[in-house]
């Protein structure tokens, strides 16, 4: 859906908007909705497209983390969901909810599990339907996001892809980014809405992500020239901009899609990657930064050696 598409949309809820006022202020100029696709459904996609281009079977996987603040159902997870439609039984699945960090936060748990020796081989998945939380009378909010879903294999190996990761959380923040919304009695208790002090989550996202770039990159003795490409959650042009400039990364190895998915929280990381190796520019060898925040606050980095 375009930016036009988008603002045609909000008319009809008796909101003003314009393709230049979007543009200007976030970098997105499409987005994708699901259009009556559930969050199983694409992280089920996802997730075949993942095992078919790292040549595994299904039955191979033991361990399956989906990183989403949308499941279509209070219970049981996405992941189980997910299990059953791969034709698996008893793997170790779950969900893991940390917004817009999600994916970051499931690659490091991923990780965990494999270099314990638990578990031999992890699906890693974001899946979200964001559009099924927002408010088309606050332009604030709806322009930014859209749905999606992407996924990864992770395996045991004598070399670690995963070098180091860091996740944090900041709770004195929650109050910026949220969405309000517990089952009762049948019924809904808050908006159900996705709500955002937009600024305050601007100067939150870029100073976190900026100290915890630098943290992990000083930890592990490298140095921003040895990183061959940056890959944040796609949330704002602005954001992704300045943490890139903070960071000593330049233009030229940030990957940018926000353009054309908008913000797709948990699925943001994994959509980034994934249209970077189709693009050929994320190749095996190279050294890559990944970084999300959301709600929560929550945040985090990982250096990965793909």
């Amino acid at each position: 859906m375009s930016n036009d598409d988008l603002v045609k949309r909000l008319k009809e809820y008796g909101t003003e908007s314009s393709d230049e006022w979007i543009r200007e202020r976030t970098g997105i100029t499409s987005r994708y909705f699901s259009d009556g696709i559930t969050t199983c459904e694409m992280g089920f996609h996802a997730a075949g497209t993942a095992i078919s281009n790292a040549g595994i079977q299904a039955k191979d996987i033991d361990l399956i983390i989906v990183a989403t603040t949308t499941p279509d159902k209070i219970f049981p997870s996405v992941a189980c969901h997910i299990e059953k439609e791969l034709g698996l039984d008893k793997c170790t699945s779950f969900d893991l909810q940390a917004v817009c960090s999600g994916f970051i936060y499931g690659l490091t748990v991923a990780d965990l599990f494999l270099k314990t020796g638990s578990k031999n081989c992890a699906l890693v998945i974001g899946a979200e339907t964001l559009s099924s939380i927002l408010d088309w009378k606050d332009r604030t909010t709806c322009v930014l996001f859209g749905d999606g879903a992407g996924a990864i294999i992770l395996k045991r190996d004598q070399k670690p892809g995963i070098i180091d990761s860091e996740i944090f959380s900041s709770g004195k923040h929650s109050n910026i980014l949220f969405a309000t919304g517990r089952p009762n009695q049948g019924s809904i208790d808050g908006t159900g809405f996705a709500e955002m002090n937009g600024q305050e989550v601007f100067k939150q996202a870029v100073s976190t992500l900026a100290k915890s770039g630098k943290s992990i990159m000083s930890k592990n003795l490298i140095d921003p020239e040895a990183i061959d490409w940056y890959i944040p959650h796609q949330a704002n042009v602005r954001i992704i901009n300045k943490v890139a400039e903070r960071l000593e990364i330049p233009e030229t190895k940030v990957i940018k899609c926000v353009d054309i998915h908008a913000n797709t929280s948990a699925a943001s990381v994994p959509l980034a990657l994934n249209e970077a190796v189709e693009n050929g520019k994320v190749c095996n060898g190279n050294k890559l930064l990944l970084q999300g925040v959301g709600g929560g606050l929550t945040w985090g980095s990982i250096l990965v050696d793909f």
